[in-house]
């Protein structure tokens, strides 16, 4: 049997109605005909909307199943969607913190760099004005020493202007030339004789050569001026003169014999031969 709930504006509404359903809504109209048509074809239709709702309810739950089990699978998809967005969410996290690191890093790396640069940059400036303060101001310390000797060379001109004492004139000027080879001593120059020593052309400049039987040839004879090291290392080479062995001169020849008979010619012919090789041997010398 089919039966008709009601009615409305989008349409009528249509299910199934047991026999026992049926049977209760006509006893529930029955009993309220009394109170009026009206009242009583009302309550007639909120009965009969009641017990087409509780059927639709009873009809539509085996179909809810199927819309239970979408909404399962649309969960575990809703659950993996979520995970993989919780994870996605924490190496995005992790990248964040890697990249805040490498660029504190670098942050750091460059201001380093900016501090090493300026202090290279000082070092240089410092570096060039020391160089160029010890180009001006270098021999300060051996002119401190130096001004010494100046003051006793001034001294010994001044006595020798006003006496006449020639030996306390040669001991005072004897007495500075010390002084002023102590300071040059105390900036590591040091003096050297060559008078007698074997010429050596690393430390001798020859600048004559003179024949003598005094001095083996290639020694020393004069020294016209010393040379000097400043701390082992030769500043002036000392100007020398060199010896050089004399030449050999030759005899001079023998004195004719007077003619006379053949064998004195011939003996005193003998000998010239002799005094003519010495003679020879001596030119090309």
């Amino acid at each position: 049997m089919r039966a008709v709930s009601g009615t409305n504006d989008k349409g009528s509404i249509q299910t199934d109605i047991g026999q026992d359903v049926i049977d209760e809504a006509v006893a529930s109209v029955e009993r309220r005909m009394d109170e009026g048509a009206d009242t009583a074809g009302s309550e007639t239709e909120v009965e009969v909307e009641v017990a087409a709702s509780e059927s639709e309810a009873a009809a539509s739950t085996p179909e809810a199943t199927p819309s239970t089990e979408d909404a399962a699978v649309l969960r575990q998809e809703v659950e993996s969607l979520r995970a993989q967005l919780d994870f996605s969410q924490a190496k995005a996290r992790e990248t964040l913190e890697r990249l805040k690191e490498a660029h504190e890093r670098a942050k750091d790396f460059q201001e380093r760099a900016l501090r090493a640069a300026a202090d290279l940059e000082n070092y240089r400036k410092r570096a060039q004005k020391e160089k160029e303060d010890v180009q001006k101001f270098g021999a300060e310390k051996l002119l401190k020493d130096l001004l010494p000797v100046m003051d006793n060379m001034d001294r010994a001109l001044d006595a020798a202007s006003k006496s006449t004492d020639f030996d306390s004139f040669q001991k005072g000027v004897a007495m500075t030339r010390k002084s002023f080879e102590d300071a040059l001593s105390r900036h590591g120059v040091k003096g050297f004789s060559a008078k007698g020593q074997p010429f050596d052309p690393r430390l001798h400049e020859a600048i004559q050569q003179v024949e003598t039987a005094d001095v083996a040839s290639g020694h020393v004879v004069y020294e016209v001026a010393r040379g000097f090291h400043l701390n082992d290392r030769l500043v002036r080479p000392a100007m020398v003169v060199v010896a050089r062995a004399p030449e050999v001169v030759a005899p001079p020849p023998a004195a004719a014999a007077p003619v006379g008979t053949d064998s004195q010619s011939s003996s005193s012919e003998a000998p010239q031969a002799p005094a003519d090789s010495e003679s020879s041997s001596g030119g090309s010398q």
